[in-house]
């Protein structure tokens, strides 16, 4: 951030590819963007930029001038400026040396290869990115100069892994503990620490060599002292030197990056049309003109003097569409060249070498639904808009903070396109809003589209799909990464088809006594806040909304009655603090219990040299022996400390608690305020509890991410996997096959077994078993009806029911089947 911050970038072309780029790099955060143009607005320009509206092509304006402000309102920090000077070939290019990265779009191949040379020969070296959209095709190119220094080609946070043993030898075997595996790549470094016995270990790197996933050779250990116990090593981070070639020297024989594997030729044929259409346009000063046949016969010989093994019909439909402009395909490119362009700033990530080319979540995708003029969407989010979302999603100003996600997005949906039907609700999507969206709301749809942050959710959504034969596009990004998964009826497997590994919970005993990383103590903050300040408070004022007064609750416990929660409420009603004082007294007491008398009473059950049934010590990596905490201010308050607990004690009496005593505010945790305290709190707690036991604490911005629960995101990733691949497909969308066949009406289990030769192990609905014949009272479920089992209401025409069969071979588990929908018969006989 520091280094994007001190950084100028010159971008030229301001069309639907150009502003992409704006917006993902002015969102990211550089100093200065300098956005070039010498068009002026037309109609069509409203097809792919977002930034442009209706009264810009009237005005004529410079299309540059015309998003300037636009672009200039998504991050208050850069100062964004304009230009429309000429730039050509006769052009000085002196004015470039102020800028660290220049970006071409729209740019004739004859002045990208003069700008490139001089960046690419200036000293130090302008970073180069140019970039096109012709229709169905695209391509981005990089040349950061001959050497590129990159400090972090992966991203990837090195993460704290536990040893279990280091053997004496050349070379000396590291393993994993608990069968862990390490994740490394041979050639990689590690970095030694805490580690026992094989001191001398700790601090140095060594260069490994897999052995295999869960252990690695570290060289020769034999001179060592043997290995004890315990320790971790860490991935170093080892920078890499990249060397570019000039646009000159890499059109002959490029280096393309292959995006599909399935068709490795793919990109040098495209590099090969694109050429022609570069030769066309200095041939006759325009693009083939849509449809021409003969401009596609010309651009299909100039083709034939680049590579003779391309195909026409992909040369034929790029003269065809090259005038043209595809929102979601200039969107994927955009975000691949700002992803390019801040790794070009900052030197982190990998670049991309040199050429990439291709052809045909949440705010991206509203954009790309008003690009293409989609008729009707349904929005619907029950979030309201945090201060860490502006960085990402574009349709959003600081002035919409904690406003409703989906309404603020229709509104700016709607100035893109007018025409547009956006329908904005603010709820979530599960059981419990099955009666707002229901079949009858599914069946009005043509397809479903989500950019959901959690598993349980998109089970969910994808279930109701499946039930309604509706097509699910499913997108989520982190950081650089991305995914999308297109489910399409009587084609693809659903969602629900395959099952992702479940995520790693940190266990109770391990939060409670035995931390071992930083993650551990964040989460041991995060869940004393919860409790404290949210948990404690709601079961307080639940007790008190049943109970009305304070002395019946005294009364009926004089007479030993069991009231649930009552214990628990009274001591904090005992605890209650009345003034500042107090608080400050009770959170001197929580100190002392949480960071002094906790490791003494764990060291006194489990003294350092405690030792388990095989000998082995205790205390050994991971469990941390805990170091008590003096508070290290004096204490000034014991008078008063003694005072405030009589009080307190005191006020357990019913004739001295006030109604206003029996009730408190919860407090949900908020991460993006800097002054309610909540992020104060948990740093604070995670960092006394890591020093009580000898781990390195995290910064706030870290102790933030991990207790916040953020997922990285940024705007570039968001762009190339929410707008290129999930809207591409949606144009794409056609298919059949089984997982999405349905069985209607009553079809039952002797039916399927009988004529389709499967056997039945388990129907369902919801969560109530109408058929299982392992479970007692099997065989009088049988002779009931439908209609008595589930006892559905009066206007209740059918259920969906999940239907397990019995496995191929035993032992395996029970098949999952297609739904079922079971229609009711009405009185009258009719379904």
């Amino acid at each position: 951030m520091q280094q994007m911050a001190q950084s100028s970038v010159f971008l030229s072309g301001m069309g639907g590819l150009g502003v992409e780029i704006a917006k993902n790099i002015v969102l990211a955060g550089v100093k200065v963007l300098t956005l070039h143009d010498t068009k002026q607005c037309e109609t069509w320009d409203l097809g792919s930029n977002f930034f442009l509206r209706q009264d810009d092509v009237l005005t004529q304006r410079n299309r540059a001038v015309a998003v300037h402000p636009r672009v200039a309102e998504l991050n208050p920090y850069v100062h964004v400026d304009t230009s429309s000077s000429s730039l050509d070939l006769s052009t000085d290019l002196c004015f470039l040396k102020r800028y660290q990265c220049v970006i071409l779009t729209e740019a004739r191949l004859s002045l990208q290869k003069k700008i490139n040379d001089f960046c690419h020969f200036h000293q130090p070296p302008i970073r180069f990115i140019g970039c096109d959209a012709y229709g169905i095709c695209v391509r981005v190119f990089c040349d950061f100069g001959d050497q590129f220094e990159v400090s972090d080609p992966t991203g990837e946070e090195a993460k704290e892994m536990f040893i279990q043993n280091i053997t004496q030898g050349n070379p000396g075997v590291v393993t994993c503990m608990d069968s862990r595996t390490h994740g490394l790549q041979t050639g990689q470094s590690v970095l030694f620490r805490e580690v026992n016995g094989m001191d001398t270990l700790n601090g140095t790197a060594r260069q490994v060599t897999v052995l295999s996933p869960y252990s690695f050779a570290v060289g020769d250990t034999s001179c060592l002292q043997p290995y004890a116990h315990g320790g971790f090593f860490l991935l170093v981070k080892t920078p890499r030197t990249y060397s570019f070639e000039t646009m000159e020297q890499q059109l002959s024989e490029p280096q393309v990056l292959t995006p599909d594997f399935s068709k490795p030729e793919a990109p040098l044929q495209i590099h090969a049309a694109m050429l022609a259409l570069d030769a066309f346009q200095e041939q006759h000063n325009r693009l083939p003109n849509i449809g021409c046949c003969q401009d596609a016969e010309v651009l299909v010989k100039l083709t034939e003097e680049v590579n003779h093994t391309l195909t026409n019909r992909l040369v034929r439909c790029l003269s065809r569409t090259a005038q043209g402009s595809l929102p979601p395909l200039a969107a994927a490119v955009g975000g691949i060249a700002s992803q390019e362009v801040l790794k070009a700033l900052t030197g982190k990530f990998a670049p991309l070498q040199q050429w990439v080319g291709c052809g045909a979540i949440g705010c991206e995708m509203l954009k790309n639904f008003a690009l293409l003029g989609v008729g009707l969407v349904c929005v619907t989010d029950p979030d309201l808009i945090e201060k860490s979302n502006l960085n990402r999603q574009f349709l959003f100003r600081s002035q919409h903070i904690q406003k409703p996600k989906s309404t603020t997005a229709a509104v700016a949906t709607l100035e893109i396109n007018p025409e547009m039907q956006v329908d904005a609700h603010l709820n979530k999507v599960c059981p419990a809003t099955e009666g707002v969206y229901n079949d009858l709301f599914y069946s009005r749809l043509h397809l479903v589209v989500t950019a959901l942050d959690n598993v349980e959710a998109r089970r969910y959504v994808d279930s109701r799909s499946v039930s309604n034969q509706k097509a699910l596009l499913d997108s989520g990004t982190m950081g650089t990464k991305g995914h999308t998964e297109i489910i399409v009826p009587n084609l693809t497997e659903s969602y629900n088809s395959h099952r992702d590994p479940p995520e790693e919970e940190i266990p109770f005993c391990t939060l409670k006594s035995f931390p071992a990383v930083i993650e551990h103590t964040i989460q041991w903050a995060r869940d004393k806040f919860e409790s404290a300040f949210a948990h404690k408070p709601t079961i307080y004022n639940m007790f008190w909304q049943t109970h009305s007064s304070a002395e019946a609750v005294l009364q009926r416990m004089q007479q030993r009655e069991t009231l649930e929660g009552a214990f628990q409420v009274v001591k904090l009603l005992s605890r209650r603090p009345s003034q500042w004082e107090h608080c400050i007294i009770l959170a001197r007491l929580k100190f002392d219990k949480y960071f002094k008398r906790k490791a003494l009473q764990l060291l006194h059950s489990f003294p350092l040299d405690t030792r388990l049934k095989d000998g082995s010590l205790f205390w050994q990596s991971p469990k941390r022996p805990p170091s008590p905490i003096e508070f290290d201010l004096k204490d000034t308050l014991s008078e008063e400390e003694r005072e405030a607990i009589a009080q307190l004690e005191e006020a357990i009496t019913a004739d001295h608690v006030t109604p206003e005593r029996l009730r408190m505010s919860p407090r949900l945790f908020e991460k993006d305020d800097d002054l309610n305290g909540h992020m104060d709190f948990v740093a604070s707690a995670s960092s006394l509890r890591a020093r009580m036991y000898s781990i390195e604490v995290a910064d706030r911005l870290k102790t933030k991410r991990i207790a916040g629960k953020i997922i990285p995101a940024i705007a570039t990733a968001t762009a190339r996997v929410l707008s290129s691949s999930l809207v591409l497909y949606l144009i794409r969308l056609v298919g059949n096959g089984a997982l999405w066949d349905r069985t209607y009406h009553g079809v039952d289990c002797v039916v399927l077994q009988v004529h389709y030769g499967i056997e039945p192990t388990m129907v369902v609905h919801g969560v109530k078993m109408l058929y299982v014949p392992v479970m007692p009272g099997h065989n009088k479920r049988l002779k009931l009806t439908m209609q008595k089992l589930i006892k559905p209401s009066v206007d209740r025409r059918y259920v969906d029911l999940t239907v397990s069969f019995a496995p191929e071979s035993d032992g395996d588990e029970d098949l999952p089947g297609p739904p079922v929908r079971y229609y009711f018969i009405d009185n009258s006989g009719a379904s």
